[in-house]
């Protein structure tokens, strides 16, 4: 034995003299040199070519680390596939609800693209003592290596990576949460310096909730995906990759429900422009570029947020003596300006249509309105509102898709007597789909009870418009008989002059009816 551990100091010597002499011999610039040659030699001989992709590149994060490891997620996942790991690691991000599949240290992972077949490896080392930075760096140095074959290097290696980054998008659109973004107040910026500030977005209306006709509801959901998958076609065509929705109608017809609907079934985030919080077209136009992609832009109620008057008029609005806002005409479109500083109609024009517009792509714009006849025409053309969709009182179709929602019954659940009286009096009733669905939350526990009081609901309401018409009649006809009556009163002075005057006269009785029938409906 103690031969052995002489031998063993013996070796120990030798090898430590040997190093000082190679060290001695050899400087390091040379060792490195030879170090270069024999990896040189190596990537001749092998039929194999290594790309590194480290998670830090400098003191930024490498966003091509972060989209293969959102892809290898996937792939990882699949645990029946005889080429996924058998050791992975789990994690949940940040505003995700699902848990994602990922490469332990150290393990490999083969995947197949186009018929060919690639490794990858995750490579974790522990990093040096770092000297003093403003960024610290993680204690490890992680990073994957892909391996391919070198004659497949030209045929896949760019499209293997674009369909990787791809692929991590939709990976990251379905697991993490969407988000509910407001512009900050007066325009001030949050600490990551943004405009925008967010909160996670939870709303549960989806199209099959919607009260609304089957019919639009179909319309509506093709032209979404018929956008969502447009890409090629609005190239194709040289169109901003972008859409305009107008929803309007009566209050208490389902327009936001619309929106977060929308926003689930295409999986985007919302924006919710506020309008009156911002000053100036340039801080409007900063708020746009601040936007992400596969958004949604919403203003609510555009007709109550800036002065939206027709572009045929000009109005001046006078306060304490001063003029504060004027119209011109800008290039075919309405422009308001004052002394001071807001948004303009012209602004908010750009904002949706203009070269601005153009700087994102997959977004869509809705407005909605509870009296679309107050906007300017110029904001309702197809390139701006490129679809109108009128929210209507419910109809019986909508009635139905309520019933089940509330209820959990369907037509074959109710009584065919009251069915058919539902029918009867849902269009004469003219009642919006947030007033029933109050009718039938209050009895939700007692089907049969919150069927009786919503048939009553909506017959006092037909009752009750119908005799609002009929007043309407009455009222009608008893002014059309005091005008008949006050013009043959009237002394004729001049056989034509008295002609003329009983025409005028008529045609300003006519005119004077239908303004009161307008405004009484």
């Amino acid at each position: 034995m103690k031969e052995l551990w002489t031998t063993v100091a013996s070796l120990m010597g030798v090898w430590a003299f040997s190093q000082t002499l190679l060290l001695a011999v050899f400087p390091p610039q040379l060792r490195f040199a030879l170090i270069k040659l024999f990896q040189r030699l190596f990537n001749c001989c092998s039929s194999y070519c290594y790309y590194d992709i480290t998670e830090i590149e400098g003191v930024n994060t490498n966003e091509l680390y972060n989209a293969v490891q959102l892809y290898l997620s996937s792939s990882a996942s699949s645990s029946c596939s005889a080429t996924s790991s058998n050791r992975l690691s789990l994690t949940r991000g940040l505003n995700s609800s699902a848990i994602t599949f990922g490469l332990s240290h150290n393990d490999r992972l083969t995947d197949v693209f186009n018929g060919v077949s690639v490794v990858w490896e995750h490579i974790v080392t522990p990093r040096q003592s770092q000297t003093f930075s403003w960024r610290p760096l993680p204690e490890e140095k992680r990073g994957f290596t892909l391996r391919m074959n070198k004659r497949d290097k030209s045929y896949i290696l760019e499209s293997y990576l674009d369909f990787i980054n791809e692929k991590a998008n939709e990976i990251r659109r379905k697991n993490q949460d969407r988000l509910l973004y407001t512009n900050s107040r007066g325009g001030s910026l949050d600490s990551r310096g943004q405009p925008w500030e967010s909160v996670p977005f939870k709303h549960p209306s989806t199209f099959e909730t919607l009260a609304m006709d089957p019919m639009k509801k179909a319309e509506i959901m093709s032209d979404l995906r018929d956008f969502a998958d447009g890409q090629a076609f609005y190239t194709r065509t040289g169109r901003a990759w972008k859409r305009g929705y107008l929803l309007y109608g009566p209050p208490g017809t389902g327009k936001s429900s619309m929106i977060a609907a929308m926003a689930n079934f295409l999986r985007y985030d919302i924006y919710d422009l506020e309008l009156t919080e911002v000053q100036t077209n340039l801080e409007l136009r900063k708020l746009l570029m601040k936007t992400s992609s596969k958004s949604i832009i919403v203003i609510e109620d555009i007709d109550c947020s800036i002065n939206l008057t027709n572009r045929k008029e000009t109005t001046t609005t006078t306060t304490g003596g001063c003029d504060r806002k004027s119209s011109t005409f800008v290039d075919g479109d309405i422009e308001t300006s004052g002394t001071n500083n807001s948004i303009t109609l012209s602004g908010l024009l750009n904002f949706t249509d203009g070269l601005w517009s153009c700087c994102g792509s997959e977004r869509i714009f809705v407005f909605t309105t509870n009296h679309i006849e107050k906007l300017d025409p110029a904001l309702l053309r197809s390139g701006r509102m490129d679809m109108h969709v009128f929210m209507s009182h419910c109809s019986f179709p909508s009635l139905k898709i309520l019933l089940k929602n509330y209820l959990g019954c369907t037509p074959d659940d109710v009584e065919t007597a009251i069915l058919q009286r539902l029918e009867e009096v849902t269009d004469a009733a003219e009642m919006t789909p947030a007033d029933i669905s109050e009718v039938l939350i209050k009895n939700r526990r007692d089907n049969k009870k919150a069927l009786r009081e919503l048939l009553e609901a909506l017959r006092v309401r037909a009752e009750k418009n119908r005799s609002g018409l009929q007043r309407l009649g009455a009222d009608v006809e008893e002014m059309a008989e005091e005008e008949e009556k006050r013009a043959l009163e009237s002394p004729k002075e001049g056989g034509d002059a008295a002609a003329d005057g009983g025409c005028v006269e008529e045609e300003g009785g006519k005119e004077l009816e239908d303004n009161i029938i307008m405004g009484l409906i």
